[in-house]
């Protein structure tokens, strides 16, 4: 009998991040296997990725629930459970989660969000990197908490914020080690490291030690 943890993916478009856990988790040796991608979007583009690589996709349109959202979390929690799923990954999953289903997934819930958390929680986060005049941006896999991207960092991932830099090629520099980071992020918390130190940005990123002011990377 397989010891992988039962996974499901969470999206709402194209499930790029989607892809590369599907990618990392299609190796037996992998310590995650996902079982199901999962969409309030029912032609969400990632679904049709999820079936071509012969994971079951699902979707559970919100607008059915109209304002109900209490319905919509208890249908989606009901098709996690149903499927034995232990751990869910949302990658771009573009709903506002109540405290319920946060509850219920407390501790068993990722999310990966594209700054180096605590630094520029919520929207827009590469414009506002570049007005901060930052050094170094990137992104952070977290458990995900009823404060909007305050849970624990499970790892990070760290890119330069080079001069001619535009929120458009900043956000694919970060996006690129998105793909990299989550499945790292998503093989510790299968593997029960919870209480793992972050990842560090010179391990991700051995780039960003020759920046002024990035401290070796350490």
């Amino acid at each position: 009998m397989s010891t992988r943890v039962r996974t499901a993916v969470l999206i709402s478009g194209r499930g790029s991040n989607m892809a590369s856990l599907l990618a990392a988790a299609a190796s037996p040796a992998f310590p995650a296997e996902i079982v199901a991608v999962m969409s309030n979007v029912p032609d969400a583009r990632g679904l049709d990725l999820a079936r071509a690589a012969g994971v079951e996709a699902v979707a559970i349109d919100h607008r059915r629930f109209g304002r109900d959202r209490a319905a919509h979390e208890a249908a989606l929690h009901a098709a996690l459970e149903a499927r034995g799923v232990r751990l869910v990954c949302l990658a771009g999953y573009m709903r506002l989660l109540t405290p319920f289903l946060v509850g219920a997934w407390e501790g068993r819930m990722l999310n990966i969000h594209p700054s180096l958390l605590p630094a520029f929680p919520g929207l827009h986060t590469h414009a506002r990197a570049l007005q901060a005049g930052v050094k170094i941006h990137g992104c952070t896999v977290h458990y995900v908490t009823e404060g909007m991207d305050e849970g624990p960092a499970i790892a990070q991932a760290a890119v330069p914020v080079l001069p001619d830099d535009t929120e458009e090629i900043l956000g694919a520099r970060v996006l690129a080690q998105e793909h990299v980071l989550y499945p790292l992020a998503l093989r510790l918390a299968a593997g029960g490291a919870a209480a793992a130190p972050l990842a560090s940005a010179a391990l991700l990123n051995p780039d960003v030690r020759d920046l002024p002011g990035s401290g070796g990377g350490s």
